[in-house]
């Protein structure tokens, strides 16, 4: 993944980009006509005859530069669509931006940048703002359960992570389960904690791709993953997860928790330790964002420093 950053008086803004290895792939920039070619696919897939169409020019032209652009790497074929007893050919751009390097001697590195958590991060952070609202169980009893929270401390660690990446807060930045409104339950929302422990979890949890779940057998809560259909007991269990928000269609949630605080810091310690490895999707099936999680130990000081990944 390439990425091209921009950076003004307001922040830094970073693009997908794709780097050109071909010097001849600048000429297609200068050229007028490929150039409005490129700019007629930058808006919406077409092929050469809707193109031609636009532009008021022949489709045989317009067909050559096309093939050059597919050559060059700058368009690529995304789909074939039958018109009227023939195929089309439909092309989109191969990225949004392109690069050309001259030189790899030359490069400048800046520990601040991050550009692949950034662009995953939306809608989450966006623009260098904290856009969501981070709920956590109530350290009181409450809820069906009568159950205490003491993920709360977790968010101590995640807030510290989420704040590398945002110059703008607007607080607060979080309520207790129990604060909650419908409104709140329209934006944004990261959530802490499991649906013993948080009473919005538990409103979410059954469209969990992994879920939680009271066993009568072991007279416990387990972790079950619809992906795996593996059953997790182990306390220091977590799940990290990235759904649509059922309460509001254009929001997300990022969900993360464990059995207890121990799967819950583990949880937290794989998002901020490991969020490139959380984008790739859940190993049976790359599409779903939703990983298991165990807190390891590891300079033995009785404290949960980092994990293994379980799916």
């Amino acid at each position: 993944m390439q990425f091209l950053v921009e950076e003004d008086k307001d922040g830094q803004k970073v693009y997908d980009t794709k780097i050109l290895n071909n010097p001849k792939s600048l000429s297609a920039f200068s050229n007028d006509l490929c150039f409005k070619i490129i700019k007629e696919i930058s808006k919406s897939p077409s092929c050469a005859m809707d193109i031609a169409r636009k532009l008021k020019q022949h489709e045989q032209k317009i067909y050559y530069h096309m093939r050059k652009l597919e050559k060059l790497g700058i368009i690529k074929l995304e789909s074939l669509e039958e018109r009227v007893g023939a195929t089309a050919k439909i092309y989109s751009l191969s990225s949004p931006t392109f690069s050309f390097k001259v030189t790899d001697d030359y490069y400048t590195r800046n520990l601040k940048l991050k550009p692949a958590e950034i662009k995953f991060l939306k809608p989450f952070v966006e623009d260098s703002k904290f856009n969501a609202l981070i709920i956590v169980g109530s350290p009181d009893p409450h809820g069906k359960y009568k159950a205490p929270a003491s993920d709360g401390y977790c968010v101590i660690n995640l807030g510290a992570y989420l704040g590398q990446f945002v110059s703008n807060v607007k607080l607060p930045i979080y309520k207790l389960d129990t604060q909650i409104n419908e409104n709140d339950l329209k934006k944004n929302l990261i959530i802490i904690g499991g649906p013993k422990t948080n009473i919005i979890s538990e409103k979410i949890n059954n469209k969990l791709p992994i879920y939680f779940n009271y066993s009568d057998e072991f007279l416990d809560w387990t972790i079950i993953s619809t992906l795996s259909k593996k059953i997790y007991k182990e306390k220091e269990v977590g799940v990290i997860e990235r759904i649509k928000n059922p309460f509001a269609e254009d929001k997300e949630i990022l969900f993360m928790s464990g059995k207890g605080f121990r799967g819950t810091l583990s949880a937290v310690i794989a998002f901020t330790k490991y969020l490139k490895d959380f984008a790739k999707g859940n190993e049976y099936n790359n599409d779903i964002f939703a990983k298991v999680v165990r807190g390891i130990d590891e300079d033995s000081d009785g404290i949960v420093d980092d994990v293994e990944f379980l799916e």
